[in-house]
């Protein structure tokens, strides 16, 4: 019995699995299938690399640096704001917090990730626009806290992953809290930190119902934090509703850019952390 069961349960874990490979391959076909014969007809040069986006204009232009540029530039500056806060909290909570207080501040964190995007982004438009305007920044520092819960909970699994071990050796040869922690604790909690930070990164550019509400939605190049921008993503929620033929086509194509743009940030932090010792 305990060797049928052990059959029928890996049955359906494997079912499971080319179920999810399926689902992610009829996304990828959908993707290409209907976004390379718009690539095509605009000319991957004019698409990717133009400045113009007027799709109701005779002759329409559908070039998408505008938005490529703004997407790049609202996820590194979540980057900058919500990576460091996010791994210091977590080593806080982790290795420093007191037991009376960490019964306050982890579930308060947990609360942050069940928020919907539509509040976050009511929040941002209710208080840091009156204060920066619809802008490159303000939209940075809305999703510098959204991703705070992902990358704070994951990387405090990963500290507390490692053994206790390592930071009682350092602490006998001499290393202070903080020098053990920093220096031993961390690397040796790497990949669960990289791990924390691809999906933060993930859960940024991604992210466009409060993107919408505070980024000013200009389809235009920025040159300042303090104008407004549009990004990938809300470029094919603003428009797919009234959108049509090549139009439609385009909106898709900015999809697959979308696809590729996240596929090659994992390889790349893949081959980071291949690559570190």
């Amino acid at each position: 019995m305990n060797k049928t069961g052990e059959k029928i349960m890996s049955g359906v874990f494997f079912t499971c699995a080319l179920v999810s490979i399926f689902a992610v391959g009829l996304i990828c076909f959908f993707l290409l299938a209907n976004g390379i014969p718009g690539i095509v007809k605009i000319g991957v040069f004019n698409f990717l690399a133009g400045k113009i986006w007027s799709p109701t204009d005779i002759p329409a232009a559908f070039g998408i640096l505008p938005m490529i540029t703004g997407s790049l530039y609202v996820t590194a500056g979540a980057i900058i704001i919500g990576v460091p806060v996010g791994v210091l909290s977590a080593i806080f909570l982790a290795r420093v917090c007191p037991r009376h207080l960490y019964k306050i501040v982890k579930p308060s964190v947990d609360l942050l990730a069940g928020i919907p995007s539509v509040v976050y982004g009511f929040f941002g438009m209710m208080t840091i626009v009156p204060l920066l305007g619809s802008s490159i920044l303000s939209a940075c520092l809305l999703l510098g806290i959204m991703i705070l819960p992902t990358i704070i909970s994951l990387t405090e699994s990963a500290v507390r992953a490692v053994p206790e071990q390592y930071y009682e050796g350092a602490s006998a040869l001499g290393a202070g809290h903080y020098r053990s922690i920093f220096f031993i604790v961390m690397p040796a909690a790497k990949s669960g930190i990289f791990a924390a930070v691809v999906l933060g990164i993930g859960r940024a550019i991604g992210e466009t119902m409060a993107v919408i509400m505070v980024a000013g939605n200009q389809a235009r190049m920025p040159v300042s934090l303090f104008q407004g921008v549009r990004t990938l993503t809300a470029n094919i929620v603003i428009e797919m509703g009234y959108a049509g033929d090549l139009h439609r086509e385009a909106l898709i194509a900015t999809g697959v850019v979308l696809f590729v743009f996240i596929l090659m940030i994992n390889l790349i932090f893949s081959s980071l952390k291949r690559r570190m010792p």
